[in-house]
């Protein structure tokens, strides 16, 4: 079995997704399904994957559950719900009784977008948090590099939540740089209740010219940071297809993961993590 950690969907006939914006996003700006992805995933030994949230509406989660109840393709979903709201258990509580309710594995809210680096430490939010950890699922993070303290001082706050790094905190791989982005992670890797996604990593490099040389300092910052048993592969499609194919990008990966460590950065972690 070989685990897609972190993928999306969408249907621009159903809603907008108004983050695809400008040219260089332009590739972006049309419908991506599970239909589409299925024979790249296949092609590729993939076997399962979990759908992740992309946009902050609530009528999106369940849709997903409901692909996940359809598709023997998706695993398992990382959705999204207003962390901020006082009924937050309820609301949690209801989508599990929902049509795929039993594939919700995660929740996500896009703290990158927001304009507070500490968003994570407000009380509202850990309240949130612990909602999540108290119906058993995970934390996807999605941060950028700044916000990366806050999520560790976040993560320590709430031990008995999994917290899982999307696209390792997004490091900045066009320039080169790995300071502060790296003590920061290692900061958050050393906290036993987190894993981090070999994801997104082709799009924060140089899109038209990234080699795999130029992605293995933060492979290697995040595999000797967390280790293979709380690193997990994710392909991030359709938004690497701005960088490259699914092919490409998986190759990629494994090319950045040694023999002994595959089985587990492909396929256990994932599946321990989010009970698939």
């Amino acid at each position: 079995m070989t685990v897609d950690a972190h993928h999306h969907v969408w249907d621009l006939s159903v809603r907008d997704q108004d983050w695809i914006t400008g040219p260089e996003l332009q590739p972006l700006r049309r419908n991506f399904t599970v239909e589409d992805l299925e024979p790249e995933a296949r092609a590729a030994g993939v076997t399962r994957t979990v759908l992740v949230q992309t946009v902050t509406v609530p009528e999106e989660t369940p849709e997903f559950l409901a692909l996940a109840d359809t598709h023997d393709l998706v695993a398992g979903v990382v959705g999204w719900t207003d962390l901020t709201d006082p009924a937050i258990a309820d609301e949690l509580a209801r989508l599990s009784e929902l049509p795929g309710g039993a594939y919700l594995k995660g929740i996500r809210h896009q703290v990158q977008g927001e304009p507070d680096p500490e968003w994570l430490l407000r009380p509202d939010v850990h309240r949130g948090l612990a909602a999540i950890a108290d119906a058993g699922l995970v934390y996807d993070l999605v941060v950028q590099a700044h916000q990366l303290p806050a999520a560790v001082k976040a993560a320590d706050s709430h031990p008995q939540l999994t917290f899982v790094l999307d696209h390792l905190g997004k490091p900045p791989i066009a320039s080169g740089d790995l300071d502060p982005w790296a003590t920061a992670v290692r900061a958050l890797a050393a906290l036993p209740n987190t894993v981090c996604k070999l994801s997104g990593m082709v799009t924060e490099a140089d899109p038209a010219s990234w080699t795999v040389e130029d992605l293995r300092p933060y492979a290697e910052t995040v595999l000797d940071a967390f280790g293979p048993d709380r690193l997990m592969f994710g392909s991030d499609w359709p938004v690497c297809v701005l960088a490259g194919t699914y092919a490409e990008v998986f190759d990629a990966a494994q090319q950045l993961i040694g023999p002994g460590e595959r089985t587990r950065v492909f396929e256990t972690t994932a599946t321990r993590v989010y009970g698939l």
